[in-house]
């Protein structure tokens, strides 16, 4: 699909500098099928909208919590399942399927937090020493 740029899109460069991504990685979450462009210029360049955008930075934000490429490609298909579903069965699935990343995702997080209660009495520890 060939889009004209306008103010609602912007090219891989701003969406980098946007949610801090190298170039390789949004082409690599590209290649993967992670994050699709929504649209291409006449010329091939890659065009990325707001909600493309806000779908990197969900990507992003599953990283610092070891989410591997495989969960974050079945996260997101939830979650885009859960918006188009008309079939209960299917939306009932899906809220399944997206509740358990929510838990996932908030056990992961409590670890982190004590993770780092450990750095930081570490640190207080190495201060006392000085």
């Amino acid at each position: 699909m060939t889009v004209t740029t306008s103010s609602t899109t912007m090219h891989i460069g701003e969406l980098a500098d946007r949610t801090g991504l190298s170039l390789r990685t949004i082409r690599h979450y590209d290649e993967i099928g992670l994050l699709k462009p929504s649209g291409r210029t006449e010329g091939g360049f890659r065009l990325y909208t707001e909600p493309d955008l806000e779908r990197l930075l969900l990507i992003r934000r599953m990283k610092p919590l070891g989410f591997a490429l495989e969960e974050m490609v079945e996260l997101l298909r939830i979650i885009d399942t859960r918006a188009a579903a008309s079939d209960p069965d299917v939306e009932r699935d899906a809220d399944d399927g997206f509740r358990r990343y929510l838990e996932d995702a908030r056990a992961r997080r409590e670890k982190l937090r004590e993770q780092l209660a450990m750095a930081d009495e570490f640190v207080d520890r190495l201060s006392r020493l000085e």
